[in-house]
Parts: structure tokens; C-alpha cells; sequence
């Protein structure tokens, strides 16, 4: 059974002093519910969650006790992709006809404090340093930068363009366009990414009301069909966030397994896709999960980014909203931010960052530790 995207809510990203996360959520939630024109005594079944700010069913405290089932999910950074997943597949198998998607965060300033033991590994990770995942990020795209011809320059405008993107975005946290000079002489986190070529952690909410395509224009009469959401873990030989070694045997990793499998469900190729969104924990992050995606080969990024063919009106817009990069990572809101982007796209309400040319695909990648991809494709 085909699913639409019938309504959608967002609570502001960045950092929003004394709201806490779940009242963000039920900000976004109330948002989404006005969207599809529904009460909260319509929705059937809800996933959703957050990371740091507290489980997603007590949420119902504030929208309703209505006796909903509410499954919380965590899944890292992918929590909110899968949250969305298993909404479209309890739709899909008819268990119910209206469900709702709901993630939100509220993280403090610095780095994420993952536990090395919650993640299957030794104490000595941690004190070697690379439970900071900046380090993680730095390594891999040292690796991928010497393989493939991928200048420091292009990490800059991969930045420079996720700043400017925010700018028009009023979600967006960092609004304020910058310079490649400014990106590459900022602060050195750990070569060659610098500060801001990372996003941060942050807080913020985004819900989904989801529903059968048949019914979709009950709701509304914009609806916006998911005619894929995959989601894939890693496999023996991918080099992914918290791995403890590296394999003399090299696979691809999970971003690879869900793009392929969401553009084959979707029938579609990854060159019909009008605008995408995909995760930029970092500069290097967007490069590599371009190729990865299946959006162009590997190498071909620094060309595409320097022709300006991923800026909002180049042939593959990519994070039209800044991404994490202007948007901040609240881990349990970031996949269902990418969806919500994408349906405004397609909806053709993003106001000044709306892509040219009445795009009808779009694409979303999340990718999270230890190495969760989960992506989508719709249309309308």
C-alpha cells in the first residue's frame, strides 16, 4: 500500500533557551496536525524519538492521552529516518491508515559524550581520543581525498554553500553566509576539517503526518508520496563511525545498500532525482555520501561543486535548507528535517531557497553511528 506525507511540522533549530525538547516536539506536532487539517484524537499509531531530551511517547501528556500505541526509537543519528521507516511500513501493511513521525532533541554545547561501552567497545577507544567523532571524520576523509583528487578548497564550498543555503532557511540556525577564506582559515579541529566545516550539536523538532496514498487528499491537497524509505546497517569491511579497526577487506557501507535499495523500490535512477538532502555532519560527509548515493561517481564532486551544479539552482541541489551544517544536529530531528525540506521542495513553498523548475523527485540520506543509513525517495 502506497504512503503519503500529509502533514508537517518544525520547531526552529539551533539553540532555543528555556524550551525544553519536548515542548519543541509538541510545537512541531500541533504544526503538523493544523497541516493535515486533523486532531490528535485522528492519529492512530506514532514513532518517534530523541537522543538526549527525553522519550517521545510521554509527549502524549501534552497532545492527548488518547490510548495511541507510541513506540520510541533510537537509533543514533539515523533515529528520526527510522522512525519515519517504520511509520511508511506500518501504513504499508495496513495495520492503520493515519500515523504520525515525530523527532526532537535538545543537546548541550560541545562535542557529542558518547559512552565507549554502550557502543560494544573498550575503554581504551575512548582514551585514545576517537569517541570524538571529529576524529572519525577526519581520518575517513583524508583517506577519500587522496584516493579521489578532493581538494581542502572544495570542503570550504561545500560549507560556504550550506551557510548560504541557511541564510534563506528560517528554520536554520546559521543564517549568516560566509567565505571559503573564512571557512579555511577558521579554527583547526582535526585536519584538514576545520570549525566550520562541522556542524554542531543543537536542538530542534520535526513531525510528519503520514498517510494512505488513497486517502491522501482528505488531508490535503498538496500530498507528497514516499514511494521509498529503506533503511540498511553496516556490513563486514565498511569503515564507519566507532569502528575499532579497519579491514584489509574493503565493502561499501550503509549508504551505499540503503540508496540502492530506495531508488530500486522506487523504481527510479539516482539521475531523476530533482533535489536532495543528504548528511553533512561535516564537509567531507556531503562529498563522500554524494558518490555513495549514487547521485555521481567518485571524483566527480570537486568539479560539480566548483560549476556551482549542487547550489540551489545547479542540476543537483543538494541540502537546500544548509543542511547540518547551518542547521545544527539534533540527533533525534535531522532525518525527519531532510523529509520536511524535501516535501516544502516539492510542495513548491520553500519561499527564497526554492529549487527552479517545479521539481517532482526528491531524495533524502541520514546516516548515524555505528553506522545506520537510512534514505527515502518522493514524489508528487
Amino acid at each position: 500500500m502506497k504512503v503519503a506525507i500529509v502533514g508537517v511540522g518544525i520547531h526552529q533549530f539551533g539553540r532555543t533557551e528555556g524550551v525544553s525538547g519536548r515542548a519543541q516536539a509538541v510545537y512541531a506536532a500541533r504544526q503538523a496536525l493544523e497541516d493535515a487539517r486533523v486532531e490528535w484524537s485522528d492519529i492512530q499509531f506514532a514513532y518517534g524519538g530523541s537522543d538526549s531530551a527525553g522519550n517521545a511517547d510521554t509527549l502524549v501528556s501534552e497532545l492527548g492521552l488518547t490510548g495511541l500505541p507510541f513506540i520510541n526509537v533510537s537509533n543514533g543519528c539515523a533515529t528520526g529516518g527510522s522512525a519515519l521507516t517504520s511509520a511508511v511500513n506500518t501504513i504499508a501493511s495496513g495495520k492503520h491508515d493515519l500515523g504520525i513521525a515525530i523527532g526532537f532533541d535538545k543537546h548541550p554545547k560541545g562535542a557529542f559524550n558518547a559512552d565507549p561501552k554502550a557502543n560494544g567497545l573498550g575503554q581504551w577507544y575512548g582514551e585514545t581520543g576517537m569517541m570524538v567523532t571529529t576524529q572519525f571524520f577526519a581520518m575517513k576523509i583524508q583517506r577519500y581525498m587522496t584516493e579521489h583528487g578532493i581538494s581542502e578548497n572544495t570542503l570550504a564550498q561545500v560549507a560556504v554553500k550550506a551557510f548560504g543555503n541557511g541564510s534563506l532557511a528560517p528554520h536554520a540556525w546559521r543564517r549568516t553566509p560566509m567565505t571559503e577564506e573564512q571557512v579555511l582559515s577558521s579554527t583547526m579541529v582535526s585536519h584538514p576539517l576545520t570549525q566550520f566545516m562541522f556542524c554542531s550539536p543543537a536542538e530542534g523538532a520535526v513531525a510528519l503526518i503520514l498517510a494512505r496514498a488513497d486517502q491522501a487528499k482528505k488531508y490535503t491537497d498538496t500530498p507528497v508520496f514516499l514511494e521509498a524509505a529503506e533503511l540498511r546497517s553496516r556490513q563486514f569491511g565498511s569503515f564507519e563511525v566507532f569502528s575499532p579497526w579497519v579491514s584489509p577487506e574493503r565493502a561499501v557501507g550503509p549508504t551505499v545498500t540503503a540508496a540502492r535499495a530506495a531508488f530500486e523500490a522506487a523504481g527510479v535512477d539516482p539521475a531523476d532525482i530533482d533535489v536532495a538532502q543528504i548528511q553533512d555532519t561535516e564537509s567531507g560527509a556531503e562529498i563522500m555520501h554524494m558518490a555513495e548515493t549514487g547521485l555521481c561517481k567518485h571524483g566527480e564532486q570537486q568539479s560539480l561543486i566548483a560549476a556551482g551544479e549542487t547550489a540551489i539552482g545547479g542540476r543537483i541541489p543538494i541540502n537546500t535548507d544548509g543542511g547540518c551544517i547551518a542547521n545544527g544536529e539534533p540527533i533525534g530531528a535531522t532525518g525527519l528535517r531532510q523529509v520536511y525540506e524535501n516535501v516544502v521542495q516539492l510542495r513548491g513553498a520553500a519561499g527564497a531557497r526554492q529549487v527552479p523548475g517545479d521539481p517532482k523527485l526528491a531524495f533524502s540520506h541520514v546516516y548515524g553511528a555505528p553506522g545506520i543509513s537510512a534514505c527515502t525517495v518522493l514524489s508528487r
